[in-house]
């Protein structure tokens, strides 16, 4: 793993952030805000002028949305919530449903080969989902828990020096992003953008997108080395095998 610049310094407060977010959006899109969450979102603090025009903006709406509570918060948030990722259940096309397998599959339908696909990177990566939970495999909110667990591995492994195994779960993670959040979440964000009447959910969709898209270059930086290495590994590989010099 390596280090290429100043900006890269405190690692170990760039890991916890990367945990912390992505265990925030994942409550987010699980389940409905309730009175302890919502309490605690307001004592968050949302930055602005980070760098990221999509971050900055949700994180804008959240600050705005969070500033005017009122006793009807918590039905006006339940409603959208439903709004949003339910719909009236008309058609595949009357909400942003949250599972990958209805943005990746032609008829949008749930239970497709996306849900097979992550339970594999699952089992790969000894990740188990709570018996107890109600959601599909390919939901986005477990898709951002998948990330927030390797993140924390990667940090706890960074705190016991132990670079290898950290540079390892980074990489973990980074396919993940790419193979599964990344190649789909476009879809679902401009879908909630579409059917989102709160600044909540709107600034949700933004912070989404832009985080996503932060985390992804964070890591391509942090792994610079390690990602050329494999690219160069899989070019040798391939021209063996078309050279027909390539024996499994």
């Amino acid at each position: 793993m390596e280090q290429k610049s100043d900006s890269v310094i405190d690692l170990k407060s760039l890991l916890e952030g990367r945990v912390a977010t992505y265990g925030l959006l994942s409550r987010l899109y699980s389940r409905e805000v309730d009175q302890e969450f919502l309490d605690e979102m307001c004592t968050m603090r949302f930055a602005v002028n980070t760098g990221n025009d999509d971050v900055d903006e949700g994180n804008r709406l959240f600050h705005r949305y969070l500033s005017t509570v009122w006793e009807r918060t918590l039905t006006e948030l339940a409603v959208d919530f439903t709004r949003v990722f339910s719909g009236g259940g008309v058609n595949a096309y009357s909400a942003a449903y949250p599972y990958e397998s209805v943005y990746t599959s032609s008829k949008r339908l749930l239970m497709q080969d996306a849900r097979d696909e992550i339970l594999t990177a699952y089992r790969i990566h000894g990740l188990k989902v709570s018996p107890t939970t109600k959601l599909d495999e390919d939901h986005v909110s477990l898709e951002l828990e998948c990330m927030q667990v390797l993140g924390k591995q990667a940090l706890d492994a960074f705190r016991d020096a132990d670079e290898h195994r950290a540079t390892e779960l980074l990489l973990a993670s980074y396919g993940f992003l790419v193979d599964h959040l990344i190649s789909w979440t476009p879809m679902l964000i401009a879908d909630m953008k579409k059917f989102a009447k709160t600044d909540f959910y709107q600034g949700l969709a933004c912070l989404t997108t832009g985080f996503l898209i932060v985390d992804c270059e964070v890591l391509e930086e942090l792994l610079a080395e390690e990602l050329e290495a494999i690219k160069n590994a899989c070019t040798i590989e391939y021209d063996l095998e078309s050279k027909g010099e390539y024996n499994e």
